[in-house]
């Protein structure tokens, strides 16, 4: 059972409308959001109809947010509504200020709920924070679009959140994984059932095997969500289990970090999103988050792109010999050479830094292309480092354009 036509479309349909949409978005973007304004003054949005034109538009990066909205309050001139027209103000760590709009299920949260299990009258515990975090309005707006009641039990008090559960009878729950197991784990100390759960939506940590099991265990079905304060929910799982299938509305790209580029499918990349989302109208945003495209479709019959789910962090800067080294450099290194694949690895061999480029290219060793390499990377750094070359797929498929592996 699908909650709407839109996740069984067959892949040709979704992208010609993805695409169709895309230009209109964009050019209310560039009219409406000061920042995107200057981003995309010299861009005619009606010329990008293609994921090959939207890959050439610039990144906006979640990591320089705070920059862009210390300069120019509140929002860094992303945001397309008046603060006033607005339902409600965030502040993420940062702090970063999200804007919530009044669109119904603005987070789109209940397709991923849906996929969970949550229906017309189930009654979920909200244990998200309602403090300052958007996360509890994002599943409780998608709560009350499926037509749910909401317990906003939001995080802490376990004892109380057990007297709610046994007084209530919620019949699901969304929050963190582990506050679910600390909640279940409090209420058999105390004696109280707990059987009225029976699906839950997991979010804001790693779901870890141990607790999947768990909560199994206790004929719980539960299901995880990825998103961001910024973008709500980008992905989730279905009962299928494969991955985790990409949000119906929105583009996603992986692109190699540091970088625009998009990756071949299956390599290991950095999360980039565009929405339709009209008060936020968030361009190419690369949320710092790893990830991969899976091969194939899913069992449960949802047609659209499914990812790994969350595998790291993009964002790798280090800092060697006191100056800071970041993904964008080593990428502008490889582009200047023509190479597609490398990896910067920085160690620590009797109590001096050394970097050491590993660099894939088919042709082997190359001393006269090695040195122009080192000059590229000294130029680009500011440091010396070597090189050294790799054949094709030697280097591993994790997202790490620099390795750190000094040992503190």
């Amino acid at each position: 059972m699908h909650y709407d036509a839109l996740e069984t479309r067959s892949g040709q349909e979704r992208e010609r409308e993805l695409m169709a949409k895309l230009a209109s978005q964009l050019a209310h973007a560039k009219a409406s959001a000061p920042f995107y304004g200057e981003l995309l003054a010299s861009v005619d949005p009606h010329d990008v109809t293609s994921r090959g034109a939207l890959a050439a538009l610039p990144i906006t990066r979640k990591s320089q947010l705070v920059e862009y909205q210390r300069a120019r309050p509140p929002f860094g001139g992303l945001a397309a509504t008046p603060t006033a027209k607005l339902a409600r103000i965030f502040m993420s760590p940062g702090p970063i200020y999200d804007p919530e709009g009044r669109e119904p299920d603005f987070w789109r949260t209940a397709r991923a709920l849906f996929a969970a299990g949550f229906r017309e009258g189930d009654v979920a515990l909200n244990c998200f924070s309602y403090h300052f975090s958007p996360a509890a309005s994002m599943f409780e707006t998608g709560l009350h679009h499926l037509g749910c009641a909401v317990i906003p039990a939001g995080t802490g008090q376990t004892e109380m959140q057990v007297r709610a559960i046994q007084d209530l009878r919620p019949t699901g729950y969304v929050g963190t994984p582990s506050f679910l197991k600390i909640i279940l784990e409090k209420a058999a100390e105390l004696g109280v059932e707990c059987d009225s759960m029976r699906r839950a939506i997991v979010s804001g940590e790693a779901f870890m095997p141990a607790v999947r099991e768990f909560l199994s265990g206790r004929r719980i079905e539960a299901y995880q969500a990825y998103g961001t304060a910024d973008l709500g929910v980008i992905a989730y799982e279905t009962p299928a289990r494969e991955g985790l299938m990409v949000s119906e509305e929105i583009i996603l790209e992986i692109v190699r970090p540091g970088t625009g580029d998009p990756v071949p499918e299956g390599e290991v990349g950095e999360v980039v999103v565009t929405t339709f989302n009209r008060d936020y109208p968030l361009v190419r945003f690369a949320t710092g988050d790893l990830s991969a495209v899976l091969p194939g479709t899913s069992s449960c019959g949802r047609t659209n792109v499914r990812i790994k789910g969350w595998m790291g962090r993009a964002d790798q800067t280090t800092k060697v010999r006191g100056l800071f080294v970041h993904p964008h450099q080593v990428a502008e290194v490889l582009r200047r050479h023509g190479l597609a694949r490398g990896r910067l690895v920085v160690a620590n061999e009797a109590g001096e830094d050394r970097m050491t480029l590993r660099v894939e290219r088919a042709g082997g060793a190359d001393a006269d292309l090695a040195a122009r390499i080192e000059a590229t990377l000294r130029d680009v750094s500011k440091l010396r480092g070597e090189v050294r070359f790799e054949g094709p797929g030697a280097l591993p498929n994790d997202g790490k354009v620099i390795e750190d592996t000094r040992a503190y």
